[in-house]
């Protein structure tokens, strides 16, 4: 069972790739705003060094962006 997060805001294109990307795979995921929390951004900007979004923390490891064959790689897919 992976630990996976996902930062994002409600207007980004991507994030909602992301998140759909998961769901498709049977991943289940925890999804912060980072529009309205501001420690999950600044959270987020530690973990990253990024202000932009989406963010995925899979188990720790950080991607950046729809990263497919990085997130694949960490799902084992």
């Amino acid at each position: 069972m992976n630990n996976i997060t996902v930062y994002s805001t409600p207007t980004c294109p991507y994030c909602y790739m992301v998140k759909d990307y998961l769901k498709k795979n049977n991943f289940e995921y925890t999804d912060i705003n980072v529009a309205v929390d501001q420690a999950a951004a600044s959270e987020m900007v530690k973990k990253s060094g990024q202000m932009g979004v989406p963010v995925i923390d899979i188990d720790g490891n950080i991607v950046i962006g729809f990263d497919r064959p990085k997130i694949d790689n960490l799902l084992g897919l």
